[in-house]
């Protein structure tokens, strides 16, 4: 069983692979299957309260994941002034402080048209409970990566050759795709480790899954200040 929802970005994408440094690191073309999840946690916490959100963790966490690309992705390449914690004695600096000034790459992804995202799951029975999270998403990425959704969740039996299933592994892809590395929970992830706000630490290794995938997007047009995806035809 799926449920399918489409979105339209109200705002631009950023979203920098988990291993990134805060100094740089280029933005993935897509959200991954774990900014997804954490998506439908913080709605579901939000609706819910965090006692039903905890209950169905993980059935959320186990999800599959399958998207629909927005046609378009056009990738600004951005250098900004950034501060960040100091390290050391400042005294003889002439910006002493806590914060040190230094610059930052970074990318923003604007994507243009619409973009579906698909949830799965084995049992025949429906959660119709998911089709409130969907209905309620409004951001993916890093905060401020606003979406705004354009038609109501439908449940169907199976997804369109047009999406590409994330959370597991591609039987076929576009040669003339992008690769690009998402990251997944994995089943040990609790929801006390999902939690900001607990002592528990996510491990990198363990709690969190990296997966190669090759999105349909080829490079149209590059320069410097820019980067220019479309989409190209594709099959499960």
């Amino acid at each position: 069983m799926w449920i399918i929802a489409e979105y339209e970005a109200a705002s631009l994408f950023s979203l920098k692979l988990s291993s990134a440094t805060t100094s740089g690191g280029k933005s993935l073309l897509i959200p991954t299957p774990y900014a997804i999840k954490m998506a439908l946690l913080d709605v579901a916490c939000r609706i819910w309260g965090v006692n039903i959100a905890q209950q169905r963790w993980p059935i959320i966490r186990d999800f599959k994941i399958a998207i629909r690309p927005s046609p378009t992705a056009l990738v600004s390449n951005v250098f900004q002034r950034v501060l960040r914690a100091r390290r050391g004695d400042s005294e003889e600096n002439e910006d002493a402080g806590f914060f040190q000034r230094t610059i930052g790459y970074r990318e923003y992804v604007s994507l243009h048209g619409s973009m579906s995202i698909a949830l799965g799951w084995q049992a025949d029975v429906i959660h119709e409970w998911a089709i409130d999270l969907m209905l309620n998403i409004n951001y993916l990425g890093k905060r401020g990566g606003f979406i705004q959704l354009q038609t109501i969740p439908e449940v169907t039996q199976q997804i369109p050759n047009s999406f590409i299933t994330l959370t597991e592994s591609q039987s076929s892809f576009s040669i003339n795709g992008t690769l690009q590395v998402l990251d997944d929970c994995e089943k040990s992830l609790t929801f006390a480790k999902a939690n900001i706000y607990s002592d528990e630490k996510i491990k990198s290794d363990k709690d969190r899954v990296l997966r190669h995938i090759v999105v349909p997007y080829k490079l149209k047009r590059a320069s410097k200040s820019f980067t220019w995806y479309e989409t190209v035809e594709t099959g499960r």
